[in-house]
């Protein structure tokens, strides 16, 4: 009787701690992210052609490179054509954000847009179809509030795809690439979602007070445009063939894997992600203060155009995007720039995770920016006390 009153014992423990436990666990993992939400993310390069669009939802996984690559283009504007990609050689990013040398621009706004770019990337990790889905809803609403057609710049077309009709854009010119800006809230109509409001990107010299839509100055892209959308089957492809011109590769294949090198240990959203890629990482938020602090720095060097500094460094992936340029990394930290979660949205979508939209005031950019150089701050302070150890535990306020 003793015998089995202990096994009942040691039962009724084993449920009361072990099962929350792994409730809380489970707890802790987000949800996917919500169509609206999706729609929230991709308003602002929905509208761009197929091969850019393939190519930013790439890039977007790797949101350090991007970084890196802000920084590069920043400090080299007059590189260009075959110039550009003989420099893209000597670069260690991944093809995809190579690629987005040849558009400054679309570089700025996922530089200046980093939580929109963390959190694109992450849904486009986990949830592709959605995200394919999401382009091709609101390029029917564009189409069907007449703010898409085809002109001089682009060519859009209308085609079936495994049995569903889907929306096509094209360069008019294959070789040009005009890359649109626009209002989201007024090109697809009346925006349905409140709570949350679309991102949207408006680069030096254009007045969104006076037009809606506009296109930037033509981008004669040579070989930079190899990425492609299978609309139908909801994944994207490369063009192998530009692709190895392009990056002086011999690859056989159109299929694109992601590539968990050229992360930099930013941290994955979900544990289906970082089971896959990288499931050695450790979440917590003393890496999301980190990856934040050196967005932050990076953003900082950009606004100042601090060429020179750059060249000093040796390039861009000295400061902004390497992983041990700092010694344990990002990866020691776990996630990336998304510190608040993708959750920001469902506090009501305005604050935009950290002010980086746009929508927020410069008051929030600032106080984003001292609490990301407190992190850095109090990270550093932790590694000259204890090493990595004692860097990992001061991060964390």
């Amino acid at each position: 009787m003793n015998s089995m009153s202990r096994w009942m014992v040691a039962w009724l423990f084993a449920a009361l701690v072990i099962v929350p436990v792994g409730r809380a666990q489970d707890a802790a993992q987000p949800a996917p992210f919500k169509k609206e939400e999706i729609e929230q993310l991709v308003a602002p390069i929905a509208l761009y052609p197929d091969a850019l669009v393939a190519q930013i939802l790439m890039a977007s996984t790797y949101p350090l490179e991007v970084v890196s690559a802000a920084r590069w283009s920043k400090a080299n504007p007059n590189v260009k054509d075959k110039a550009l990609e003989d420099a893209m050689q000597k670069q260690t990013w991944d093809p995809s954000v190579k690629s987005l040398a040849a558009f400054p621009s679309v570089l700025a706004m996922l530089n200046d847009k980093l939580d929109m770019t963390q959190k694109l990337g992450d849904a486009f990790l986990g949830q592709q179809k959605e995200v394919m889905a999401a382009i091709q809803g609101l390029r029917a609403k564009a189409e069907k509030a007449g703010n898409l057609k085809s002109g001089k710049e682009q060519k859009v077309t209308t085609e079936q795809e495994g049995g569903t009709t889907v929306i096509k854009i094209e360069p008019a010119d294959p070789q040009v690439v005009y890359v649109p800006t626009y209002n989201p809230t007024v090109v697809y109509g009346p925006w349905p979602y409140p709570a949350y409001p679309p991102y949207y990107y408006y680069p030096p010299g254009y007045s969104a007070g006076s037009v809606f839509f506009a296109f930037t100055i033509g981008v004669v892209v040579g070989n930079a445009m190899w990425g492609g959308c299978h609309w139908g089957g909801g994944n994207v492809y490369i063009n192998h063939n530009t692709y190895n011109n392009f990056n002086k590769t011999d690859i056989k294949t159109g299929d694109w894997q992601h590539k968990p090198e050229h992360r930099k240990g930013a941290q994955y959203r979900d544990q289906a992600s970082q089971q896959k890629y990288g499931g050695g990482q450790r979440p917590g938020v003393d890496s999301r203060e980190q990856f934040r602090g050196r967005a932050e720095e990076g953003r900082q060097d950009i606004a100042r155009g601090d060429a020179d500094s750059f060249k000093r460094d040796g390039g861009a992936g000295d400061r902004a995007g390497g992983a041990g340029d700092r010694g344990a990394g990002v990866g020691d930290r776990g996630a990336g720039v998304g510190d608040r979660s993708a959750g920001a949205a469902d506090r009501g979508g305005s604050r935009q995770a950290g002010g980086y939209d746009g929508i927020g005031s410069g008051g929030q950019t600032r106080a984003q920016s001292n609490r990301g150089a407190s992190s850095r701050a109090s990270a550093g302070g932790g590694a000259r006390a204890g090493g990595g150890g004692g860097r990992s535990g001061g991060g964390r306020r």
